[in-house]
């Protein structure tokens, strides 16, 4: 493969994971807990155990998206791929 050819596929993997993680960060419920947070009220069972809910699965996806966003902006800006 040529360098332009591959500095193509990655950058179009790069626009996807953009899509993506927008679309996941917006899919996501917010994180304020109000004054529920002072008494202790926000220790509930869906706290403890968000890992496993789809809310945890959307904080997953998060991760390795944005991991995955990092590493081609690295390579995308220093020219490793001509």
């Amino acid at each position: 493969m040529t360098t332009s050819v591959l500095k193509t596929i990655v950058t179009i993997a790069y626009i996807i994971i953009c899509i993506a993680l927008v679309i996941v960060v917006l899919m996501q419920e917010g994180k304020t807990s109000g004054l529920g947070a002072v008494s202790g009220a926000a220790d509930t069972y869906w706290t403890k155990n968000k890992g496993r809910s789809s809310e945890g699965v959307l904080i997953k996806i998060t991760r390795v998206l944005a991991a995955l966003f990092v590493v081609l902006s690295v390579v995308l800006c220093t020219d490793w791929l001509g």
